[in-house]
């Protein structure tokens, strides 16, 4: 195989891929012009005029992007929301469906509770610290309270006997 034929190889496959992030994309651009670039969202949550697109993404779902498009589908404005700014607007009796339009979906999901149980989601996010935010919410999904706390990825604490 020759290196003319490896580099097409490359190029071909390469030209599926989906960017990483909307960092190149202009304001104005089409959702399906940020589809085409970005692949299919992973959210999608109705604007009072227009719409917002999810991008999860990252190892372990360190990064989301949620980029607003107004009422005719053109792109306004791109963030990155996991960050502890966003997080901390995060507040007791916001609907869960509140929360994912703020902040995506969570890398984690889990129960906790005896009595009185809870649904914990949890995000991890760039951070010198081991820790993700959690919120958790009741069984009306509402949020009924959030932290910060230890990501057990970093757990590398362990001794077996």
């Amino acid at each position: 195989m020759n290196m003319r034929s490896i580099i097409g190889g490359v190029a071909v496959v390469c030209a599926g891929c989906a960017a990483y992030g909307p960092q190149s994309l202009h304001k104005g651009e089409t959702a399906e012009a940020v589809r085409q670039s970005m692949g299919m969202p992973t959210g999608s949550y109705p604007l009072v005029q227009g719409n917002r697109l999810e991008y999860a993404r990252g190892p372990f779902g360190r990064h989301t992007y949620m980029l607003d498009f107004d009422s005719t589908g053109h792109l306004q404005a791109w963030e990155q929301v996991l960050t502890e700014a966003r997080f901390n607007t995060v507040r007791r009796g916001m609907d869960g469906a509140e929360v994912q339009a703020l902040i995506g979906h969570a890398s984690d999901r889990y129960v906790v509770g005896w009595h009185e149980k809870q649904t914990v989601w949890a995000y991890r996010y760039e951070t010198p610290f081991c820790q993700w935010f959690q919120v958790g919410l009741d069984a009306q999904g509402k949020v009924v309270d959030t932290a910060y706390g230890p990501d057990p990825l970093c757990d590398t604490d362990r001794t077996s006997n």
